[in-house]
């Protein structure tokens, strides 16, 4: 196991769907443990192996002490919406009010694919669809209104972090509305 430099905003890495999983071996346990070790050293509530420039669709989670990780999820996402503030590891200290499903249950596999289903509320439904969502090649800022956006793309501008990849940074809007209807 090993702490790996997290991608930054502007990387293309991020802005590109992860590819199934379909090797459960040795490789995705090590990954794995990559993203649970470097995701609790940076104080984060989960990683998406994207950000560590992994091109999987696998994340890490902590949130209310327990940790875990889920590969190759498909979300189902309650109607009822929540509100509040969301950050993330690829723009460091930097946060906006973000809508998002209030419940999620995700299904998907363990790194030895056994079958997991991950069910919860508020931060941990928040988790969930913001690693997804890294998964899908999108960013927790493409979800946000236009004028919040603006300001974000500010924000990040201005950012001492800022320019630390050679790629252009670019805002898409999510494909996505925050309901699945996966079942």
């Amino acid at each position: 196991m090993s702490l790996r430099p997290i991608r930054l905003f502007g990387d293309p890495v991020l802005t590109t769907p992860a590819a199934s999983v379909v090797d459960f071996d040795k490789e995705l346990s090590t990954l794995v443990k990559d993203l649970t070790e470097t995701m609790l050293a940076a104080g984060g509530a989960g990683l998406a192996a994207p950000q560590l420039g992994v091109s999987l669709r696998v994340f890490t989670y902590d949130v209310d002490d327990e940790v875990g990780h889920l590969v190759n999820p498909v979300l189902d996402l309650s109607e009822d919406t929540q509100e509040g503030d969301e950050g993330c590891l690829s723009l460091p200290g930097l946060a906006f009010n973000t809508i998002r499903a209030h419940g999620v249950v995700a299904k998907g596999t363990n790194m030895h694919g056994e079958p997991v289903v991950i069910e919860g509320t508020e931060l941990l439904a928040r988790c969930v669809q913001h690693e997804t969502d890294h998964l899908d090649g999108i960013i927790f800022i493409d979800r946000l209104d236009s004028a919040t956006r603006k300001e974000a793309m500010k924000a990040i501008r201005e950012a001492e972090w800022f320019g630390a990849t050679d790629a252009t940074p670019s805002i898409k809007l999510s494909p996505h509305t925050i309901r699945s209807d996966w079942l």
